[in-house]
């Protein structure tokens, strides 16, 4: 019981931060640059618990990360109504981006953590570093994810943003399609690889590189390398 106490906190915390502090970044920098509907709906708050979706943020990346390795979940989205910015355009992409930079200094921070403890010196510190590990891991993962260009991801809203119209308008009429086109990306092309014997798994091949790329650049940082 005390295996599996360690094994979930030091999983499920890190995660549920990862996930929430992303959401309450793009809140709080919306509402900088002058659109407060999230804090008019008390969501401009770094309280985890204000953003939690109890399958998204807790049950479902607990799930997958035990089940295989991966961390996918999503909070409460954020509510920003755009048209409300000071400079529609040109703040959206900052909006967009204020959650995968957060992601990066979250992955940052737990980096340093990792370095200054020593897991010998008791059950604490070691879960410590367990969390850490977990932490740069599913940080990292949920910058990269969030920044790929395709809308709803923030990387796609940052791509509408910077494009020329001709591009943009395109890629901006894609939004509805972009969560089935994820999840199919995700669940039903690795299924139906295994079905024929080959490998479809598209959302390995597109983030494994950058991950790895992120997380040597971070340990460089850190000096952990």
């Amino acid at each position: 019981m005390e295996e599996w106490i360690f094994r979930v906190t030091a999983v499920a915390l890190p995660a549920i931060l990862a996930i929430t502090l992303h959401e309450a970044a793009h809140g709080f920098v919306a509402w900088r640059l002058g659109d407060d509907t999230a804090y008019q709906l008390g969501r401009v708050t770094f309280n985890p618990l204000r953003h939690i979706d109890p399958f998204g943020t807790v049950l479902l990346p607990a799930l997958m990360y035990f089940t295989t390795g991966f961390v996918f979940g999503w909070a409460k989205p954020v509510p920003v109504n755009f048209g409300r910015l000071n400079h529609p355009r040109r703040d959206m992409v900052w909006v967009a981006l204020a959650g995968p930079g957060t992601n990066f200094v979250l992955a940052l921070l737990s980096a340093i953590l990792w370095g200054l403890v020593n897991p010998q010196h008791g059950m604490v510190e070691q879960w410590l570093r367990a969390a850490a590990e977990v932490s740069i891991l599913v940080n990292v993962i949920l910058m990269v994810f969030n920044l790929i260009p395709l809308p709803p991801l923030d990387g796609g809203r940052v791509a509408v943003g910077i494009l020329p119209d001709v591009l943009a308008f395109p890629l901006a009429r894609l939004e509805r399609f972009g969560m089935p086109i994820l999840l199919a990306a995700f669940f039903l092309l690795p299924m139906l690889g295994r079905q024929i014997g080959v490998d479809l798994n598209i959302m390995t091949w597109l983030m494994g590189p950058p991950v790895d790329a992120v997380i040597d650049l971070i340990q460089i940082l850190t000096g952990n390398g």
